[in-house]
């Protein structure tokens, strides 16, 4: 096994990185993640995550925690209501979509963030999480890597993997091919204790998940843990209007007027989100990784999820895609197919470009869809198929 003896860094604490760790550390690999939160109690930011069958769930049936999985999916979260913005039904699965389904196709069930990230981490060794690291720099050292911290004493990696997200720090080492912007933002709101602070909403959201279309805007809305709701404002935007809107986003009544000025044609009934949310709210740019993106394979360092090929959130396969990677890398690590750590690499990040850059196509046309301006009916049409 190439990776035996070897030190491995995994930058960044996700649901990739500590997949990856897990994998590795099953396989008796000696293995450190760096996460730059203060510690595992730090809130989990975003929506909930759907797990497909054969890239996340894969990852965790390979993982050995399946059973742990089964027991805190979030039950009916997967089903759907499509809405206009009048918040008129027009699909619903509730009836007829059954709570469980593992090992069909299309089943896709829902976990808190926070959660799965627990399941990972009480999978792993102890103190295999190094909290509290935030990566600045490394420089080559022998056939290794001297990683350099804020606030923390630098420490040697024989192999460094990267999975610190669209912003990563790793990836310059790697390639300096950026991601471009898909022309769509998500104003981003949470709603704690939705059943007191938007009962309403609550209601008609029925424990599940909500995507309204009208006007080329969206809203997409769904529970979240510990009785929570999570929602975007998704919209077309210049690239800039993060800088030049002049919004505050700690400014509640400030977030409510733009909000109604911007979605005018939508029902009263929507404002219940933005009147009860908590600030501040969060503007996400949507970008995406080009699809032919290639680089030549280092011996000692690379990338997965998000880091190596972020991808709007359109069709979900952002997080499956990051468990994947882990998957793979992971195998390809252990493998006897490989004679040196460069063709391992090469040989994972040849397959994850492919993959993922069909995932990107696929996320960035369903942006497009979504935000055309008759957006209502393809989406019928596209969830009516699963029926």
């Amino acid at each position: 096994m190439l990776i035996k003896n070897k030190s491995v860094a995994i930058i960044g604490g996700g649901p990739g990185g500590l997949t990856l760790a897990r994998l590795l550390q099953m396989k008796g690999v000696q293995v450190k993640v760096y996460e730059r939160d203060f510690d595992k109690n730090a809130r989990v930011q975003g929506s909930l995550l759907d797990m497909h069958q054969n890239s996340g769930l894969a990852a965790i049936r390979a993982a050995g925690l399946l059973e742990a999985f089964k027991e805190n999916f979030m039950i009916g979260a997967d089903k759907t209501q499509i809405m206009d913005e009048q918040a008129k039904v027009w699909f619903s699965d509730h009836d007829s979509k059954p709570d469980e389904e593992f090992g069909e196709e299309y089943f896709r069930p829902e976990i808190d963030r926070g959660t799965l990230r627990k399941i990972l981490l009480n999978s792993l060794n102890e103190n295999t999480v190094v909290w509290n690291s935030h990566f600045l720099s490394m420089e080559k050292e022998n056939k290794g890597w001297i990683l350099n911290f804020k606030n923390k004493p630098s420490v040697y990696a024989d192999i460094v993997i990267g999975c610190d997200g669209a912003n990563s720090k790793i990836r310059p080492y790697i390639t300096e091919i950026k991601p471009f912007y898909t022309g769509i933002v998500m104003l981003e709101g949470n709603i704690p204790d939705a059943d007191m602070n938007a009962p309403e909403i609550n209601k008609i959201l029925k424990g599940g998940k909500i995507m309204a279309f009208g006007n080329q805007k969206n809203l997409l809305i769904g529970l979240k843990g510990k009785g929570a709701i999570g929602f975007y404002a998704s919209f077309k935007a210049d690239e800039k209007w993060n800088a030049t809107n002049g919004l505050n986003y700690s400014d509640k009544a400030e977030i409510i007027q733009w909000y109604k000025k911007t979605y005018p044609e939508w029902s009263n009934i929507w404002l219940e989100l933005f009147e009860s949310a908590e600030v501040p709210f969060i503007p996400r740019p949507v970008y995406c990784m080009p699809f032919d993106q290639c680089w030549k394979s280092s011996d000692s360092v690379t990338i997965i999820g998000d880091a190596a090929h972020v991808m709007p959130p359109f069709a979900g396969e952002g997080a499956n895609m990051a468990m994947k990677d882990a998957l793979d890398l992971s195998e390809c690590l252990i493998s006897e197919n490989y004679s040196t750590m460069q063709e391992a690499f090469a040989g994972y990040e040849s397959e994850m470009r492919k993959r993922a850059s069909s995932a990107a196509k696929e996320s960035v046309k369903n942006g497009e869809i979504m935000h055309s301006e008759m957006a209502l009916q393809p989406m019928l049409d596209f969830f009516g198929s699963f029926k």
